[in-house]
């Protein structure tokens, strides 16, 4: 089933770590379609970190798009999101869905594991994202997931992910195998225009899932 705060197939876009032009970047990929937005950076600097993150909510919520944190459970409670993304190495599914309340979108990295997928399917998670696909530029030694894990994570009913090298000339046999959102870093954020580099994977989803932008 899909979570009430989640949109029909689109694209996902997670941000590219600190840039004086973030919040120009995201409002351009806003603009171009994308219908999740991630905030993912790593530094420790809480409060950039907390300004940027209540922006891009706002950013979000203006465009009718839904804003995720990246790894940060804390940061989510205190900049009012409504849904995080937790990897294999962040806070565990039952301390973010407890933290969060019942009505949170929790999505979880899955990678090149299928049982991982099972497993927290049976969590409570939201979504199920497995990757990298292709050589991905923002992380090179990413571990390589096959196509067949789209087809085959179908069975635990939940909205799957596709990330990892994916551009608009790639991206298509995914979308057949399953994929319900595609998620890209450089390909939107590491493009001079945000907007447009958004807007060329709009035609790839079938007319019947497009979000309006």
């Amino acid at each position: 089933m899909r979570h009430p705060l989640l949109p029909a197939a689109s694209l996902y876009v997670i941000t590219d770590g600190p840039r004086p032009d973030l919040a120009e970047a995201a409002a351009a990929a806003l603009r171009g379609g994308a219908a999740l937005l991630q905030y993912r950076d790593k530094t420790t600097d809480t409060t950039r970190r907390l300004a940027e993150a209540r922006l891009l909510l706002n950013l979000c919520t203006e465009a009718g798009a839904l804003f995720v944190v990246n790894d940060d459970v804390d940061l989510a409670l205190a900049c009012g999101a409504r849904a995080v993304h937790l990897g294999a190495d962040d806070a565990d599914l039952a301390t973010a869905r407890r933290r969060l309340g019942t009505d949170a979108v929790i999505g979880v990295s899955c990678y090149d594991d299928l049982e991982r997928a099972q497993r927290l399917a049976a969590a409570g998670a939201d979504y199920l994202a497995f990757g990298a696909f292709y050589p991905s530029p923002t992380k090179p030694l990413a571990r390589r997931a096959d196509i067949g894990l789209l087809r085959a994570s179908a069975e635990f009913g939940l909205p799957r992910v596709a990330i990892g090298g994916i551009n608009p000339d790639n991206a298509t046999p995914l979308i057949e195998a399953g994929a319900d959102y595609l998620a890209v870093v450089s390909e939107v954020f590491g493009q001079p225009d945000p907007c447009e580099a958004a807007r060329r994977f709009g035609s790839l989803f079938p007319a019947s899932a497009k979000v309006s932008a």
